[in-house]
């Protein structure tokens, strides 16, 4: 996947490490010749469990990767490294920092979840809002050349032009998940603008695959019809997602980080940037549904429900300024990526 073999080889930190996106974006980034150190607190709002499998895959001991501030070495690469760190913590943030220096950052870590953040409020101020915070000022204070994060298809909330493009306006978040995450891009463009050193948030848009959240629709959904147990189905299944796979994904933001290997940028119009990252396709929910039944050769139960507080009902990316800027083409179709998907689920959880 890398796009420039000739790249000058970078020190990436990567936050999130342990998560998604961030386990599959750390791969990549080690195959194409960069180091890279994975930062994550590892929590527990999903099971830890499939954390510490993600980091064993990158050759994390689990027992090492448990301690926090504590540097382990990959035993499969000697490009790789983690530390169990909060963002919050703004003691040994900096001294991390100050010790590795870092080329440049790919800000992942957050407290996710739309539903989660109606009942545990204080935990997206402290990671999302206060973490983010350390972030930048780490950015600022020891010269990294180039802040990519991650923000949110839910920052544009009861929008109602589709397809969703970042020229729309994103006033009305309706989750506190989602306002933290436009604060995020608030707080990013105040620091290109003062500080002068490049930032690029990335919207993401429903991100699904092998090694993917438990608190996501393709796993709850897989989980449920395995267990014989019948789906929840929000909006009476009027829902329509912009489903994309983690490997458009992580093609999409290695291509940004490789291109932006070069000196701090000066024009001010371009120190601050901000792209949809999806499949560029709306897909009905109950479509997506029956493609996972398909591959397991079952039907769900379907329990039918009202939408959820929080919730939208389409999503659906427009990502003609990241194709422009960096060529990018996702190109994975639902039929495939959710075979794959299955296929890995039968694996790691031992599914006849």
């Amino acid at each position: 996947m890398s796009i420039d073999k000739q790249n000058s080889k970078q020190k990436i930190l990567i936050t999130g490490a342990a998560g998604f996106i961030g386990f599959h974006l750390s791969k990549v980034l080690i195959e194409n010749g960069h180091s890279v150190v994975g930062l994550d607190n590892i929590n527990d709002y999903y099971d830890v469990g499939l954390k510490y499998s993600r980091l064993e895959e990158l050759g994390i001991d689990r027992d090492l990767a448990s301690e926090f501030n504590k540097h382990s070495k990959s035993e499969k690469s000697n490009l790789f490294s983690f530390v169990r760190m909060n963002l919050e913590d703004r003691e040994n943030l900096p001294k991390l920092f100050e010790g590795e220096n870092f080329d440049m950052v790919c800000n992942l870590a957050a407290q996710a979840g739309v539903r989660y953040s109606l009942e545990n409020p204080e935990s997206y101020v402290d990671s999302n809002l206060v973490g983010f915070l350390n972030i930048l000022e780490c950015c600022r204070n020891y010269n990294i050349k180039h802040l990519v994060y991650a923000s949110s298809s839910s920052v544009y909330g009861l929008n109602k032009e589709i397809p969703f493009s970042t020229k729309h306006s994103v006033d009305n978040p309706i989750s506190l998940y989602a306002a933290t995450k436009k604060s995020n891009e608030l707080m990013a463009h105040t620091y290109s603008h003062l500080y002068k050193f490049p930032t690029t948030g990335l919207r993401f848009f429903t991100v699904y695959g092998p090694w993917g959240r438990p608190d996501m629709a393709m796993f709850l959904f897989t989980e449920a019809i395995v267990n014989n147990s019948p789906i929840k189905v929000f909006n009476y299944g009027k829902m329509e997602r912009d489903f994309t796979y983690i490997d458009d994904i992580v093609e999409g933001i290695v291509r940004i980080l490789e291109k932006n290997t070069e000196p701090r940028i000066t024009e001010e119009e371009q120190l601050y940037k901000i792209y949809n990252i999806g499949n560029n396709n709306s897909v009905k929910l109950l479509d997506f549904i029956k493609e996972i039944e398909q591959n397991l050769g079952v039907e769900a139960k379907k329990n039918m429900m009202p939408i959820q507080p929080g919730d939208v009902e389409r999503t659906w990316a427009n990502v003609d300024d990241l194709m422009r800027d960096y060529n990018y083409r996702p190109n994975t179709s639902i039929k495939d990526g959710v075979k794959v998907f299955i296929n890995w689920y039968k694996e790691y959880y031992n599914v006849g």
